[in-house]
């Protein structure tokens, strides 16, 4: 994080302005809304600025800036001119006295910066850019203001008024947490946007009243191949009201992060030969971090039911009377082969489809092998890059055509894809040659042939 983000209160706070242009005049209306008291020093001054001035109950300092102003006086300044020495020497003379001082498109004199701003007040969203692109900031703004409603702040405002009632009630701040976001999915939230506050105010006495400690509950969530954006809307609804977020290998970063920023997390993710947590062990943490009366997210890579072992882990759950819900999430399968530009069914080359696990066992893959040597179908393998080669060779044993395409597709819809076709002759001596690793995905069929035409990522 390059900048640390802060809400300043400004009200009757007095701000130094350096200069009496148009710039200034925009920089001073922000704090003017803020209710801060405005001064400005500048040899000329814009009149509509000096009218903000005046109606702040500021002043205006007809000089040029100099050593005598005493930068102590102010909470924080802004220097807006257009020489960039004497924004220089505003910055320098700011930093001498720790003061706060943004100079407007000089992103190296600034200790802040001003972001775009989304006013809902109370409520205040900023998009920042640390001054690199305030266009895009800008851009990012009028996106987000078509979707935020404008009686949001008429929420924020009714929380407040309440904010000491519901402490005084509910005592433990995680349970009071889940009060506020139980109170803004009900139908409380469109009577404070519709202005009917008495209504308001009888559904929050009446939650108050009935309302009891929570119990525990389990999402299951695929989180899909890697790809962040690749989320369902309720995977990340449920990921940001989780109190505990227990996670496997296959979770990336990028999501990770998206998950409540103050969240428990808990690694419990399996490598071949090194289960950091036994499966035994991650079932025991669902049951009784939700005994516990948390809210736990058990985040698995792709789909929870395809390989993922989510079955046995809501058996569990069922069996000890835990709530759970499931959130599906794109298999590698789909989302691999769509990044790679590999279809897995098509009318001229492939009418099925079959996701079988490499996973060898005392050394060997079991599969089904006769089932699977048939021309028009498409086979996909998960966690099957250490038999690779075994594979390969029972396949071609039990009659498939050695020069039958095969693409592997390592780390699929990230930034770091990487995707080697072949054949079941060769690929097996591809992978050491393009440093393939875990996790990787086979794909074997004829439709690998048109990544040729319909590759369109990695």
């Amino acid at each position: 994080m390059d900048i640390f983000p802060i809400s300043l209160k400004l009200q009757q706070q007095p701000c130094l302005i350096v200069g009496g242009g148009r710039i200034a005049y925009r920089k001073a209306l922000l704090l003017s809304k803020a209710g801060a008291i405005i001064h400005v020093v500048a040899p000329e001054i814009d009149a509509a600025l000096l009218e903000l001035v005046k109606t702040s109950q500021g002043r205006y300092v007809q000089s040029i800036f100099n050593s005598e102003i005493n930068l102590r006086d102010y909470r924080l300044v802004i220097a807006a001119t257009d020489d960039p020495a004497t924004n220089k020497a505003v910055f320098e003379a700011c930093e001498a006295d720790k003061i706060l001082v943004n100079s407007v498109d000089d992103i190296p004199h600034c200790r802040f910066m001003v972001p775009a701003i989304i006013d809902r007040s109370p409520l205040i969203i900023s998009v920042a850019s640390n001054g690199t692109s305030p266009v895009l900031s800008r851009q990012i703004r009028t996106q987000l203001e078509s979707t935020i409603p404008h009686g949001m702040g008429r929420l924020a405002a009714f929380s407040g008024k309440w904010r000491h009632a519901v402490k005084a009630k509910i005592v433990n701040p995680d349970e009071r947490r889940i009060f506020w976001e139980d109170l803004y999915a009900s139908r409380l939230k469109e009577q404070v946007f519709n202005n009917n506050m008495q209504e308001a105010d009888r559904l929050i006495e009446q939650a108050l009243m009935e309302w009891s400690t929570p119990k525990g509950e389990v999402y299951l969530v695929g989180a899909g191949p890697g790809d962040p954006e690749l989320l369902t809307l309720k995977a990340l609804r449920l990921m940001q009201q989780a109190d505990v977020v227990i996670y496997d290998r296959l979770v990336s970063e990028p999501i990770l992060n998206l998950c409540r920023r103050d969240a428990e997390k808990i690694y419990v993710g399996k490598e071949r030969s090194n289960h950091s947590v036994p499966q035994d062990g991650i079932n025991a943490l669902l049951v009784d971090y939700a005994k516990q009366g948390k809210r736990v997210c058990r985040l698995k890579g792709g789909d929870p039911f395809i390989f993922g072992r989510g079955g046995e882990e809501i058996q569990e759950l069922y069996e000890a009377g835990v709530a759970f819900q499931v959130v599906p999430g794109i298999t590698a399968a789909s989302g691999c082969s769509a990044y790679a530009g590999i279809p897995l069914t098509h009318r001229d080359y492939a009418q099925s489809v079959r996701f079988l696990t490499g996973h060898l066992k005392e050394g060997s893959p079991e599969l089904p092998w006769h089932e699977l040597v048939y021309e028009h179908q498409t086979l996909v393998l998960y966690m099957g890059l250490v038999g690779l080669e075994k594979i390969c060779a029972r396949l071609i044993e039990h009659g498939q055509r050695a020069d039958m395409p095969v693409a592997l597709i390592s780390k699929g819809t990230t930034p770091e894809q990487k995707v080697v076709v072949g054949t079941l002759a060769d690929i097996a001596s591809k992978v050491a040659e393009h440093h393939i690793r875990a996790p990787t995905l086979t794909i074997i069929g004829e439709v690998v042939k048109l990544r040729e035409q319909l590759q369109w990522q990695g």
